[in-house]
């Protein structure tokens, strides 16, 4: 019994709590683990947003990207130092997630709990004004505990993602690719060419170095051939979100539209908190 026990925490030690711990890069055992952990989730907040009326429409989208902001420069506080352990490792993915959920969801309860009573005439705009309001005081610490270094690679990715999500929805507008010119998805798309180039910036003009499994081998691979290896996070986003959004669109059923917008709000998620953790870290050195 106790070699079963050595074995298995061996085990966890090994795929889940030494890579979370020090912060290296994901293996494809914990990858695997946290999708059905964001699968599960994802049914667990659909029935909890169904549970308090809350219409996962555009506007909600938006009243929560500042959450998403939030959640970003958060993560760059501690990639700055600010944290230590144990307090740490609750900034750190996929504690953050939890975290910054648990943050949100209670602002959120707030907000709808004062439109129900009639103290505020909308919940949106509360629920946004205090994200935004969050990302402020994040922004504020870090330039306060840190520099401002590299600015110039940081308006580079922002330029580097309109450019090439602007191309991306002329192409698709002159063949009219509807899937690629409706405003949702390609905003959703924007936020994965910023983190596109947050990567290719970072990795090949600066050094840094790609966490995620499927990227690394994407980059790896195509290192054998060009100096220029995480280029090729452009197509691969392409290639990965276009199927994405077609079976969204068009293979789900209308009864499930509710769970759609959540999927797409979580394909936000994953695309705009890296893009913004990345190009941040850059522009602080850290």
């Amino acid at each position: 019994m106790n070699n079963i026990l050595d074995t298995f925490w061996q085990y966890i030690n090994q795929y889940f709590i030494n890579d979370f711990v020090n912060d290296s890069s994901y293996n494809i055992v914990d990858t695997v683990t946290y999708a059905i952990v964001l699968g599960i989730c994802l049914f667990g907040v659909a029935k909890l947003l169904s549970k308090f009326k809350v219409e996962i429409d555009n506007r909600f989208i938006i009243s929560v990207t500042p959450y998403i902001l939030a959640g970003s420069s958060l993560r760059v506080l501690e990639d700055s130092g600010l944290f230590k352990p144990p307090i740490q490792y609750l900034f750190i993915t996929p504690l953050i997630y939890f975290v910054v959920f648990a943050v949100t969801i209670s602002i959120l309860l707030l907000a709808l709990a004062l439109e129900k009573n009639g103290k505020i005439r909308d919940y949106h705009g509360l629920f946004m004004a205090a994200g935004i309001v969050w990302t402020l005081i994040n922004i504020m610490i870090l330039l306060a505990t840190g520099q401002v270094v590299h600015l110039d690679y940081a308006v580079s990715i922002l330029a580097l993602g309109i450019i090439t999500t602007g191309a991306v929805y002329l192409v698709s507008r002159y063949f009219n690719f509807t899937l690629l010119t409706n405003r949702l998805n390609i905003s959703i798309l924007f936020a994965h060419m910023l983190d596109a180039s947050s990567t290719y910036v970072g990795m090949d003009w600066l050094g840094y170095y790609e966490k995620h499994v499927v990227p690394t081998f994407a980059i790896d691979f195509v290192g054998n051939y060009t100096n220029h290896p995480a280029l090729i996070m452009y197509p691969l986003k392409l290639l990965v979100f276009i199927p994405v959004f077609y079976m969204l669109d068009n293979k789900m059923d209308e009864k499930d539209k509710k769970l759609v917008q959540l999927m797409k709000l979580v394909i936000l998620v994953l695309g705009l908190s890296p893009a913004v953790r990345n190009t941040m870290r850059i522009m602080m050195g850290v």
